[in-house]
């Protein structure tokens, strides 16, 4: 067991237990904040791919994002990040492709396959969409003061690491 598993199963142990119902019923309440708040990004996304690209789709934006964030990827390594299938990969990227957002890079290690690679121009509309949303989060964010905003970041990591497959 280690530091952060000591310190779960001591604040497991901290909490007063709570019954079924209550405890259903406060994830039925977590359940709804999660549909409202993934309604919330999955519009945001779609605003994000339109003010990169009127015709771009929130899943090539996905692809896109993750692009720029980490730089050349052949299609394979791009599909295994997104944990996506290959020919949603390869479909989005001949769009991406079409709409001059990315572009293929000869990979000089193996000269069959190919880098994907964000266009400059795309890296700029995506980097100036992430600052949008990023500066409205902040702005958001910094209402409730630190304490408030670490625990979100606390109780948010405890809950990936208990839902993680």
């Amino acid at each position: 067991m280690d530091n952060t598993d000591r310190a779960a199963a001591h604040d497991a142990a901290a909490r007063p237990a709570a019954t079924g119902g209550d405890v259903d019923q406060a994830i039925a309440a977590v359940e709804e904040q999660f549909t409202i708040l993934f309604s919330q990004v999955s519009a945001g996304m779609r605003d994000r791919a339109a003010k990169v690209h009127p015709d771009l789709q929130p899943v090539g934006f996905r692809l896109l994002s993750t692009l720029v964030r980490t730089g050349p990827l052949h299609a394979g390594a791009l599909a295994g990040m997104l944990a996506t299938d290959k020919s949603v990969v390869s479909r989005q990227v001949r769009i991406l492709e079409d709409l001059g957002l990315i572009e293929r890079e000869v990979d000089p290690s193996d000269r069959r396959a190919s880098f994907l690679v964000a266009t400059p121009p795309a890296i700029e509309k995506v980097n100036e969409a992430r600052a949008a949303d990023q500066a409205k989060l902040y702005l958001g964010l910094r209402q409730w003061g630190a304490e408030d905003v670490g625990r979100l970041a606390d109780l948010l990591a405890r809950l990936n690491e208990t839902t993680r497959h």
